[in-house]
């Protein structure tokens, strides 16, 4: 293996190259990743902008290397993994707990305070590089029914699996996801194959969506006054929160997976004069494994929302927003 590797790294607010940075090591407990896809998501975007809490928070500084969405093969492992991980295609978890503190013990890792997030927070590398080193306890192996494309899209997946798990919709519900990107689009795909009816609110009348075989596409001024069982935000507005709540049937579900850059005014009487159950999603962790086995079975078709496939040296035109097409551009550092 090369002492060097390529990797885009970001300096600063909308400064970022693609450079030669030493290659991660194989140190005990982890795993060395050659990286086949990775994912460009709006928490990236905001990174590239200045914008992300986390740097104004001290979770995050530049420079820093991003990538918290990827696929790949195990080329090198540290003492104390298991030797059968060598050769394996994986994914793996963004957040890192410390495996000790009260919430980890409890099973809620992914909230732990003392958390890294793999090309996010607490100095971990991401995946926007050739090679990646990660804790073997947190990598998940792909069947051969998933591959790269597919792979790289278990992060997202995952996180709008639990948005649409939370909901509670299945067959004979009614369900509003609003905000068609891709976490929306990924939680409208789990809420069909739960049998719900799934329908998506935007800006604008979403073909994209519709190209999805979704028939149910609205915006703000074209939404029908039917009932909604569960409503998912999936948006940046700050506005979404209460949208939510307004237009969610008495005792149904909003399910909260946006985040806005500004606070969200909220009346919590509506909540309880309407007994609607609010629930918040921050992480894919606890359904990394259910989200593998839907792509796996066919159950879910992500494929469609990537839109293009480029190497390294794009990605700084990727974050500027330079790619308009579909809500997913996905990196081969290999290219």
């Amino acid at each position: 293996m090369s002492s060097t590797m390529r990797a885009f790294v970001l300096t600063g607010p909308r400064r970022g190259s693609v450079q030669e940075v030493p290659s991660p090591e194989a140190v005990p407990g982890e795993v060395v990743v050659d990286v086949e896809r990775a994912g460009v998501c709006g928490t990236d975007v905001e990174f590239y902008t200045g914008e992300m809490t986390y740097l104004h928070q001290g979770h995050s500084a530049y420079p820093m290397r991003l990538g918290h969405e990827w696929a790949g093969t195990v080329t090198a492992i540290g003492d104390g993994v298991d030797p059968a991980w060598l050769g394996r295609r994986v994914m793996g978890d963004t957040m890192l707990g410390d495996r000790t503190c009260r919430r980890c013990r409890k099973g809620h890792q992914h909230a732990c305070e003392n958390r890294q997030e793999v090309g996010i927070r607490g100095g971990r590398p991401g995946a926007l590089a050739e090679r990646l080193a990660v804790p073997a306890w947190s990598l998940h192996e792909l069947p051969d029914t998933v591959d790269a494309v597919l792979g790289a899209l278990v992060e997202p997946g995952g996180n709008a699996l639990r948005a649409a798990r939370a909901t509670g919709a299945g067959p004979g519900d009614r369900a509003l996801v609003l905000g068609p990107g891709t976490i929306g689009l990924l939680t409208a795909m789990f809420l069909r194959a739960a049998g719900a009816e799934a329908h998506l609110m935007g800006l604008d009348g979403d073909e994209f969506a519709r190209s999805l075989g979704f028939a149910h596409v609205w915006t703000r001024e074209t939404l029908p006054d039917v009932p909604f069982d569960a409503v998912v935000d999936a948006t940046g507005a700050a506005s979404a929160p209460a949208f939510a709540v307004d237009h969610v049937e008495p005792a149904g579900r909003v399910v909260y997976i946006g985040l806005s850059g500004a606070p969200s005014p909220l009346d919590t009487r509506a909540l309880v004069l309407k007994d609607v159950t609010a629930v918040g999603v921050l992480s894919a962790s606890p359904g990394l494994a259910e989200t593998i086995a839907a792509y796996g079975s066919g159950a879910v078709d992500p494929r469609p929302l990537v839109a293009a496939t480029v190497g390294l040296d794009e990605v700084g035109a990727v974050l500027a927003g330079e790619f308009g097409a579909g809500p997913k551009i996905h990196v081969d550092p290999r290219r």
